[in-house]
């Protein structure tokens, strides 16, 4: 008599996804940006603010790349320290607003009443004004800085983080494990810090990086109009300034690269963050099968 043999079938693991070559290219593009930013001290050890009349508005060659600006300043040099001080004005205004949003939702989803309802009149007040004309509003009372350009972008881009994180947390308030740390003795504040923040520090997260591309065009659009960092400072903004006025002789590389070079390094910001955003929310994930 013969044994019948059984097999037990395997588990069927659901397939590895791939990046995409978008995700790829924009991952690639950001890794080396970030990496020329951080070593661009030790690689090109210049004064990005050094003028030598001598060589206005050369046309791109060996020597200079992307060629020089009205000053003889070399552009494509500038562009690199300018992508510098824009990644970071723009990383750190978000992180503020991040930081901002994140308290005054975090209070509203917890307090509620009429605190919920005071803080939510004021983010609909901020909310209906343009942030471009409220941030150069901010600016102008301050000294044009580093400073006040960080706080100008972080003051008019908290609202949505603030809606994001009452909304989880409003959410959270009636799960049964709250119920059980409030029945046992757990204060407002415990409740908190240990069991409401732990939920909603992946899409503080999220926020932050979403908001950076965004803070690094406000910056630049507020250093265009010549009221965001000294001139003297090399940005992209600054730089595209500055090169309009030598687009009328003809000079026309002078605002090209740091252009291309904000546009190329916002785009690889938006297209990882957009797929982080992607692979946090449990709605897409259900569509995209992650």
């Amino acid at each position: 008599m013969t044994d019948t043999a059984h097999t037990i079938p395997a588990t069927r693991r659901p397939p590895v996804k791939l990046p995409s070559a978008g995700v790829l290219i924009a991952s690639v593009v950001l890794a080396v940006a970030v990496a020329a930013c951080l070593l661009a001290p030790a690689i090109w050890p210049l004064d990005e603010s050094a003028v030598d009349l001598a060589r206005t508005r050369l046309a791109p060659s060996w020597a200079h790349p992307a060629g020089t600006d009205d000053l003889g300043r070399d552009v494509a040099h500038r562009s690199l320290y300018g992508l510098r001080v824009s990644l970071l004005v723009g990383a750190v205004a978000a992180l503020v607003a991040t930081v901002i949003g994140g308290l005054v939702g975090a209070v509203a989803g917890t307090v509620g009443g009429r605190t919920d309802r005071a803080l939510m009149r004021l983010v609909d007040t901020v909310g209906a004004l343009p942030h471009l004309l409220l941030g150069i509003f901010i600016v102008a009372m301050l000294r044009p800085s580093l400073g006040a350009v960080i706080l100008s972008i972080g003051l008019t881009h908290w609202l949505s983080t603030a809606r994001i994180v009452r909304s989880e947390l409003l959410s959270l308030r009636t799960r049964p494990f709250i119920d059980a740390a409030v029945s046992g003795g757990a204060s407002r504040l415990r409740v908190l810090t240990r069991h409401l923040l732990p939920h909603v520090l992946p899409r503080l997260a999220l926020a932050t990086t979403l908001m950076v591309p965004h803070a690094v065009w406000h910056e630049t659009a507020l250093s265009f109009l010549g009221l965001g960092l000294p001139p003297h400072l090399a940005s992209l903004g600054n730089m595209i300034n500055d090169g309009q006025r030598s687009l009328l002789t003809g000079a026309w590389w002078a605002s090209l690269t740091p252009g291309l070079v904000l546009i190329v390094v916002t785009l690889a910001l938006a297209t990882l963050s957009g797929r982080w955003r992607d692979r946090l929310d449990p709605r897409v994930r259900a569509e995209l099968n992650l």
